[in-house]
């Protein structure tokens, strides 16, 4: 299973900057999942995952992220690059495509006309589809949780044969699932579909467990620390 950092490691560290994806790397992660937002009208690309989240602090931006993952340091590990509105795709893939970077990233929206228009710009760049398409998880909110829990139960019947059918088409390479979304026959159409299926975001042990052993292929967290050591060989 592909262990994923959201954000690098948000839990450890604020998310999407240098701290945090250090604290990832340091946690043994395969992955990391960083986001990509426009200010100023589009002129500039950013990592962070909303405007609140821009205004916090000083974020870096897209080129100073890239340049940053394409050391040393980060030479093993892929990235998850999720775009928070549509319209910039062009500056992400050649900003990957420039460091080397695209032959280990997955570029993630919830926009799948996004998906589409990436397909067409650069044929093999891994793109994830990202369901459903919401600011923050409603779940965790005291007056919106019934009806985010209602919501999610009627995406989540619908969900496998929709991803298959995204996936057949070739509109993406992965679906990317609210934990609260994954059931196993969403597992078992991904894969008939030749596709992979990541999960998010996953913050208890337990529950990564059973993820694991229902066969997804990904899951990310907040904390990767969570994740179970790899075995080792004798």
């Amino acid at each position: 299973m592909i262990r994923v950092g959201h954000k690098g490691a948000d839990h450890v560290a604020p998310g999407n900057t240098l701290e945090s994806f250090r604290a990832a790397l340091d946690a043994g992660v395969d992955m990391i999942e960083f986001d990509v937002l426009p200010l100023d009208g589009g002129r500039r690309l950013v990592l962070a995952h909303d405007l609140e989240d821009a205004a916090r602090r000083t974020p870096l931006t897209l080129d100073e992220g890239l340049d940053h993952f394409a050391g040393k340091a980060y030479a093993g590990i892929d990235l998850d690059v999720d775009l928070k509105l549509p319209g910039y795709e062009r500056e992400v893939v050649d900003g990957l495509h420039a460091r080397g970077l695209d032959s280990r990233a997955l570029i993630s929206s919830t926009y799948p006309a996004s998906l589409r228009l990436i397909g067409r710009m650069a044929p093999g760049l891994r793109r994830g589809w990202s369901v459903p398409r919401a600011q923050r998880d409603y779940t965790k909110s005291l007056l919106l949780a019934v009806p985010a829990y209602v919501a999610l139960r009627w995406i989540r019947s619908g969900l496998p044969a929709k991803a298959a059918r995204a996936l057949l088409r070739g509109e993406c390479e992965a679906l990317m699932a609210h934990r609260l979304l994954v059931s196993r026959l969403l597992v078992q159409r991904v894969h008939e579909a030749g596709g992979q299926l990541y999960v998010w975001t996953v913050d208890d042990a337990q529950e990564i467990a059973r993820l694991e052993a229902l066969g997804v292929d990904a899951v990310i967290t907040n904390d990767p620390r969570l994740f179970a050591p790899e075995p080792v060989s004798g």
